[in-house]
This record gives C-alpha cells, structure tokens and sequence, in this order.
C-alpha cells in the first residue's frame, strides 16, 4: 500500500535571489499567486517567507504576511499554511570589533520573531533550532537554548503546528531535548535542511545518520539546496519521510532552464509516484502532523 508523502513548496525565501531569477516572487500578489499554483500542481503545504516590494529583500512585515494569507485563502486550493518565524536572527558582527553590529543585522527576541504568527495563527510555522556561522564573511544566525525553549512553548500555546528547522546535529540534539521537555505536541515535525554553508553537507550518509537519531513517532522532511534538491526528494522519500522543494533552495529546472515553483512541485510528485507513494492531499497533510484546518492540535 502507498504511503501520502507531504509535499512542502518553499515558495521565495529571503536569499539575495531575485535578481537570479525572473521567477522569484516578491510581491504579496506574487507571492500568493505562487503558493495557489503550487498547490495546484500538488503542493501539500506552502511555507511562506514575504519580501520588501522595493528591495526585494526579506521582510517581517506582518501587513505583507497579512496579505499573502488573505489571498490564498479567497483561492479554490486549500494548502496547508506554514509561515516562516526565522526572521530577525541576523547578526552581522564587524571581526576586528565584535561588539559592533553592521549593516544587515535584523536581531530580535524570539518573541518578537512570532508576532506574525501571533496574529494570523496560522496552522504551522517554522522555529530554527539553533546558531550557526551562516555562509562566508561574518554573518550568523542566532537562536540560543533560551529563545527556543520560550518560542516553542508559545508557539504551542497559539495551537500553532512548529516545524523544527535542523541544519546541524547539534541542533537536532536541541531538537529531541525540547521534545523530551514536552515542549512540541506529538508528532514532532523535523526539517532536515542540508548544504547551507556552513551547516549540515548535503550527504545521504549524513541524512541517514540523521534520521536515526530521530524520536519515535517523529515525522520529518528533508531538503538540500540547488542541484540536490530532485535528488533529496528521492532520499527523503526512500528513508520514510517528506519532501521539499520550491525557489527558496533552488533556481533551476535543469542545466540553464529556470523554474517556476509550480514545476518544481510538478517535477517532485513525479519522483514520489515513481518510487510508489502519493502525495499527501492538504488534509491527509493535517491528518498526518495531527493539525487542526483552523489551527490547534488534535
């Protein structure tokens, strides 16, 4: 018997991307369009970052999430909702004085990081299980022991499904204390994400290795970025779990043919069908991670 394989679209995320590609929504007019083709094309869930409408940058904006939710669920698809709660861990420190913050940093409390979430209570979002030295130069992301413990038990309290965000073993170490601290309510969901320098290489000895210290009765997906993307559709699916793809991790159909996130879902179902499961309708999505269609937990 097939198993429903959840089938998440990270529709634009907040990388320096747009100017990559023509593809990248920015607008929440955008943005929502997007997430309704993706569901279309078989999208489960839509994970949803918003972006300046001038810059084109990342933004925390609760008026633009306000919007992109509002559209996609005046549409005819149904997704299950997952909002990014990442942003405002940005830290860019000067090396010859750390104490000093340039140009970029966007820090505040985790708190402060859900107040979207606090408003429109959407049926998931994300929490990012910890620090890490984020790419070249001297930017980090900072999400310290404290600022988890404090946004996951609020998190929980808003009846709000987290999806727990690993880019590291440690912070899938994190990960499976906050569980063992009843922080999260089962099943707990988590997200392998693999190949951010300088987090987890994208390497299926490590994404095994990785889903063997996993909880039981834990639910995870898994994504690695650009070429690898189709490639971890596969390894995910073959080693129980869920997948992701979308223009948050990957610009390219193939060699020198951009994509749009509908065709990536396109591409993705395929692979899933192909190694004999299905992709999961949005409500055997909420069946699945024991999630309310308006929120809350079962």
């Amino acid at each position: 018997m097939s198993r429903p394989v959840i089938l998440t679209c990270a529709l634009t995320g907040a990388g320096d991307t747009t100017g990559k590609s023509e593809h990248v929504p920015v607008t929440p007019e955008q943005i929502a369009a997007d997430a309704i083709a993706a569901a279309r094309a078989g999208a489960s869930v839509v994970h949803i970052h918003v972006r300046d409408v001038e810059t084109g940058q990342g933004s925390r904006d609760n008026a633009l999430y306000r919007e992109v939710v509002r559209l996609v669920g005046e549409s005819d698809v149904d997704p299950v909702i997952n909002l990014t709660a990442g942003m405002g861990g940005d830290l860019f420190v000067d090396p010859s004085n750390p104490t000093t913050h340039l140009p970029g940093t966007d820090l505040v409390s985790g708190l402060e990081r859900l107040s979207h979430v606090e408003e429109l209570r959407p049926e998931m979002c994300t929490i990012d299980c910890g620090s890490l030295n984020f790419g070249e130069g001297s930017q980090l992301y900072v999400s310290t022991p404290d600022m988890l413990r404090e946004g996951a038990a609020r998190i929980r309290e808003l009846g709000v499904k987290p999806e727990m965000e690993i880019f590291d073993t440690g912070q899938l170490w994190f990960a499976n204390v906050m569980v063992e601290e009843g922080l999260l309510a089962p099943p707990p969901l988590y997200q392998l994400c693999m190949g951010i320098p300088y987090g987890a290489p994208a390497d299926t000895g490590l994404l095994h290795a990785m889903v063997n210290l996993l909880p039981e009765g834990a639910e995870f997906t898994s994504f690695a970025l650009g070429r690898n993307q189709m490639k971890w559709v596969a390894q995910s699916v073959l080693l129980g779990g869920h997948v992701r793809v979308g223009l948050e991790d990957n610009l390219y159909l193939s060699k020198g043919v951009k994509a749009t996130n509908a065709q990536l879902v396109e591409r993705a179902a395929g692979i899933i069908g192909d190694l004999g499961e299905t992709v999961a309708t949005p409500d055997q999505a909420r069946d699945i991670l024991q999630i309310e269609r308006n929120g809350g937990h079962r």
